[in-house]
């Protein structure tokens, strides 16, 4: 029996498998088809200070072979979160793993230090949110304003922080780099890119928004890029995702220098792609003589 339990910070995972923020709930949608207890852990929709609203509709579109979406991280607020999703977490042997959201630096803060003392695992930071505060310009894509906001954050943070970079940069390297160097534990990439869809027949955008964040199997390549980059110019860990779909995309990644990766879009079209993915790992080692799925990470150089 290979073993499968990954590191992430000094936190571990039974497995390198866990769920993309926003595109799982916190778990409740998914537990009648996938028993969370076998998953690496679950990462939650993005939590926000306050509740969010989100954007208007229309706000999901479909691609070939992906997806667009402008929901605008439509959620509760921390107190509905505190509330409710982390005793349904709770009651499953998994990771919990928080998204942050925020619009201003002292939003992230205060999510991050309202989590300090609750039971949860990990924090992940959507450094993609625009920063009010800079004219609308995402966290994550100015590279001193990356490591700021990582700076301010690990101020407040009990737990080990996920510092979760956008793709919609020239240099992904250079912000893994602001990350690092703000004190983040580990990386997760990418986040989604930024797309557009027309509606022909109605000669007007396809989402409200008129831009969103294009997920699914179109964009891996490019992820499988980035974390191959990204794994060679920093010393983080790094959660992969990007259009994870099989097995054989969860490999690319793990191969490509990630030490777990995310499915998002995937569960979507199929409710039981990250058991699947699971399973997967485990029996292609199993029949590749691979003792230890560690021994994958980062093998392609």
């Amino acid at each position: 029996m290979s073993k499968m339990s990954i590191n992430l910070a000094g936190v571990e995972l039974k497995n390198p498998v866990v769920t993309a923020s926003g595109t799982f709930g916190s778990g409740a949608e998914y537990s009648e088809f996938v028993n969370l207890s076998n998953l690496g852990g679950v990462v939650t929709k993005g939590v926000a200070n306050v509740p969010w609203p989100g954007n208007p509709t229309p706000r999901i579109a479909e691609t070939r072979s992906g997806m667009l979406n402008a929901i605008g991280l439509q959620n509760p607020g921390i107190d509905v979160f505190c509330e409710r999703d982390i005793p349904f977490l709770q009651k499953y042997d998994t990771k919990i793993i928080v998204n942050v959201c925020g619009k201003t630096t002292e939003d992230y803060c205060e999510v991050v230090e309202r989590l300090a003392n609750e039971p949860v695992d990990l924090l992940e930071i959507n450094v993609s949110c625009p920063n009010v505060k800079e004219g609308g310009i995402a966290f994550g894509q100015n590279p001193k304003a990356l490591e700021n906001i990582t700076r301010e954050v690990k101020k407040y943070a009990k737990q080990p922080i996920i510092m979760k970079l956008s793709p919609n940069v020239t240099d992904i390297t250079e912000m893994a780099k602001a990350a690092e160097a703000g004190g983040a534990d580990i990386l997760s990439l990418i986040n989604t890119l930024t797309g557009m869809k027309i509606n022909i027949e109605r000669r007007t955008f396809a989402l409200a928004n008129k831009t969103g964040g294009m997920s699914g199997p179109a964009v891996k390549p490019v992820a499988v890029r980035m974390v191959y980059q990204t794994a060679n110019a920093v010393k983080l860990p790094i959660i992969g995702l990007g259009g994870i779909a099989t097995t054989e995309d969860a490999l690319e990644f793990i191969m490509a220098g990630a030490t777990a990766v995310a499915v998002g879009t995937a569960n979507f079209v199929n409710p039981y792609t990250t058991q699947e993915i699971v399973d997967g790992l485990a029996a292609f080692c199993e029949s590749h003589g691979v003792a230890d799925i560690n021994e994958l990470v980062g093998c392609v150089k």
